[in-house]
């Protein structure tokens, strides 16, 4: 694998972290760039770490994780976009920012499907390091501009955007169970 096709693997696996961080920067109120600088780094930790640990499984272990690794991806982000929905219906002021309990969802949401994509990197000559690297470096930079273009979008639609990011949450986890599911 050459530096081209490893950096088109980082950008696809980048784009449900991507998706994601615009949903959550449509909501974003409280110390934006603290929480901005901390969901892509978390979300690119995670995507670092989850083809690192494909790779190392193997795969006994591995076929048996990708079976299910789209119902773990659907269940999380599901229950993250309801949440973000019901957020939508409280008070202006008592809204946070992001919580630690849902980041470390969100990033392993994100995720699940780089355990694989490790799993695949077993099998060509690659410089494992400079992979995870890249994919680490294209994700964060991804995410850290998706929560700025969802805070621009947010801007406008407020409240309406908490409904918008839950549901388009729900239809990325949909779409991942229904990819795995019809393949």
């Amino acid at each position: 694998m050459n530096n081209i096709e490893i950096f088109l693997i980082s950008l696809g696996l980048a784009m449900d972290a991507f998706s994601v961080s615009i949903c959550k920067g449509l909501t974003m109120k409280y110390k934006f760039k603290r929480n901005a600088f901390l969901m892509a780094l978390s979300f690119s930790i995670f995507q670092m770490l989850m083809p690192l640990i494909g790779y190392f499984l193997g795969n006994t272990l591995s076929n048996k994780l990708i079976n299910f690794n789209h119902i773990i991806a659907f269940i999380l982000l599901t229950i993250i976009g309801i949440n973000m929905i019901k957020e939508s219906y409280k008070d202006e002021d008592i809204k946070v920012g992001l919580s630690i309990k849902e980041l470390i969802g969100l990033s392993i949401a994100t995720s699940i499907d780089a355990m694989a994509v490790g799993i695949t990197f077993a099998f060509f000559n690659i410089r494992l390091i400079k992979a995870i690297f890249m994919i680490g470096i294209v994700c964060f930079s991804l995410c850290l501009i998706g929560v700025y273009l969802g805070k621009l979008i947010g801007k406008r639609f407020n409240s309406l955007a908490s409904i918008i990011g839950g549901i388009v949450l729900i239809l990325i986890g949909l779409k991942i169970l229904l990819e795995h599911l019809l393949s």
